[in-house]
Formats: C-alpha cells, structure tokens, sequence
C-alpha cells in the first residue's frame, strides 16, 4: 500500500492537540514511509523521543529544506508532503499555505486531511499543473449519488464490534483502536479497524470513512456500510471502530451515530484523568467519567467493558496508580496502552468473541 516517501508538515504544532495527525503518522502507518517530521521548535530531535519518549529513527527538521536535504543524504527521494496539521475547524493558515505551495515547487506531491481544500486554491493548483504534481484532498465530501443511506444490513455482521469512545476530543482514540487491533492480531485474532477520519486513511486504514466530510443524512448508511463491507470481504474475529469526538463534547459531539448505525457488541472508552475542561474550550467542565460511561450505556444499551487511559498530565510512575483509581471508581478494569503492557485488555476482547 505504501504511496512514497513522505515528509510530514507539522510547523509549529507537533507534540499538541494541533499536531495529532502528525503524530499518528510517526507512530504507525502502511500508506507512506516517514522519512522526516517538520517543526521548527522541536528541530534536531527524534520524532519519536519527543512523543512517547521512543526513539524511532523518524528526525524532526526545520524546514523543508532540511527535510529534503536529510532524504538525499539518507538516500530516499521524497516524493509526498504530508500535511499533519489538525487545527480546530481543519483551516490552514497562510504561513502554512505559503509552505504547501514552497512544497509543490520542489516537485513535491501533497495529501491533505483539513477542511480547507488545496485543490480548490487556484494559485496552488496553477503550480501544481505546472510542477507535475497532485494534491490530494482527503476530506473532500464524496458525490452524494455515492453516499449510501442506513438500511438495516449491519444486522448481518457477525464479527464482534467494539467501539472506542472518548471522554473528549483529540483524547488518542484512534492510537488506542489501532494498538488493540494489533494486540488482537498477535493474539491470533483477525481483526480490522474501521477508520473513520483523514489521520486513520492516512495510516493505511483499508475500511475507512471521514464521518465529518459527509452530509448528515448519510452518516449512519455510510458507517453501516463499510463495517459491512469489511464483514463480506475479511471474516474478521473482531471489527474495532475508531470513535470521533465525544458523547458531549459541545464542538465535536461525536460518538452517537457509531453507537447508533455501527451497533458495537461492547464500548472501550478512553480518557484523560488530569484533562478538567473539554479540549480547547476553557470553562467547558469535562462531564466525570461515571457520568460518561452512565450516558453511553443509556443511548447504546451496550456496556464499557474497559477504559483506556490518556497518560497526559502524568509521569510515568503515576500511571498504574491512576489506571487503579479508575478501576476503584467505576469498577471497570484500566489499561494505558502507549506507557503499560495490555494483554489484559486483549484477553478481554477474545473472551468477547
């Protein structure tokens, strides 16, 4: 599946909220190969180091200069600019803009996942026609006449369906849905995520919907739809859902139609002990997680049979403890499954199947 070698455009933001796509990029993907990441502030150091403390051989470089400049040392020829920006709203501000187009001169092929349209900027396009080179909307909405409306088929889904839902946005459900297919697949159990945003199509996600490019009527027949199709093509043991945004998250208020059209068999739920407000929304009160949890098994009538935890906030030391008061307040088992071992959690997946 591997579409190039790609630098990942993350000026400014890496290791925030603004950077996640970015940093699901560096952490795992099928769909490129990662030669470097571009951000100024963290300049020199190795992508992984900065992010989970893992050295993974992926430099972070100031500008695209450097970046093309380290893959001609290293003797790969960049063929791709990713942008990995994911500011609030997907808008992409001009100094970014200026880059994109800088990248295009070079010869350089651009994926974006944000709201704003590259392929709709005249001036970009003008270069990219005369550079030979493509920009590649991933959010772009598809032709309504190829949207599907919800009809009743995902009944026929035999695989078990686990969703995993967030307490908030931008919270690392997505990390979490892929490290428990993973865990799932080295237990010897076929399993397939459901992508169903850019950064999951961007990673190599083969089933995959961006839920927030599509007209509302059609969110639930297009969920319903993929997890069916990944039902016919693969048999898989277990379809895990990547969740969007959260329950009551007043700017992103996803989660409903997964729970709704996709019908998960259970709900992992993931959040952040030391996270207060919703993110980005200072004032906004994160509902607790009792309550959370307490909602999502009222609108689905299904049970969060876990909750992974968002270790931010919090030295290593103070995960296990923090995993155990969850476990002590809720009564639901804990996991972290960037910082901890999680076989546990697999283990409770297949006892599911």
């Amino acid at each position: 599946m591997i579409d190039g070698n790609a630098i990942v455009y993350c000026q400014g933001a890496f290791n925030t909220p603004n950077g996640k796509t970015a940093h699901g990029l560096v952490r795992f993907t099928k769909r490129y190969k990662i030669l470097s990441v571009i951000d100024a502030t963290y300049a020199g150091q190795d992508a992984g180091m900065v992010l989970d403390g893992t050295k993974i051989g992926i430099p972070i470089v100031a500008t695209l200069e450097d970046a093309l400049e380290n893959a001609r040392v290293r003797g790969d020829r960049a063929v791709l600019m990713v942008v990995g920006l994911a500011p609030d709203g997907g808008r992409l501000s001009k100094t970014a803009r200026e880059d994109i187009r800088h990248a295009i001169d070079k010869g350089l092929n651009v994926d974006s996942g944000l709201h704003d349209f590259l392929s709709d900027d005249q001036v970009l396009m003008s270069h990219a026609v005369e550079k030979d080179t493509k920009i590649r909307d991933i959010r772009k909405p598809q032709k309504r006449k190829d949207l599907h409306f919800f009809t009743g088929k995902i009944e026929e889904v035999k695989s078990l369906k686990i969703a995993v839902l967030g307490t908030d946005s931008t919270i690392g459900k997505r990390t979490t849905a892929w490290k428990i297919v993973h865990g799932l697949e080295k237990a010897g159990c076929k399993s397939i995520l459901i992508g169903t945003g850019q950064t999951a199509w961007m990673q190599g996600a083969v089933y995959s919907i961006v839920i927030d490019s599509i007209v509302n009527d059609f969110v639930s027949g297009e969920i319903e739809h993929v997890i069916h199709e990944a039902w016919m093509n693969e048999q898989p043991d277990v379809i895990v859902l990547e969740g969007q945004g959260s329950l009551m998250n007043p700017a992103y208020p996803g989660g409903y139609e997964l729970l709704a059209a996709g019908r998960p068999d259970f709900v992992i739920l993931q959040h952040a002990p030391k996270r207060v407000e919703y993110d980005g929304f200072p004032g906004y009160k994160i509902q607790d997680i009792k309550h959370q949890i307490k909602a999502i098994e009222v609108v689905s009538g299904k049970k969060v049979i876990a909750i992974t935890v968002n270790h931010e906030g919090m030295s290593k030391e103070d995960i296990p403890a923090a995993c155990d008061a969850i476990k002590a307040e809720t009564g639901i088992p804990a996991f972290d499954v960037l910082a901890l071992p999680y076989e546990e959690l697999i283990e409770i997946i297949k006892a599911k199947i």
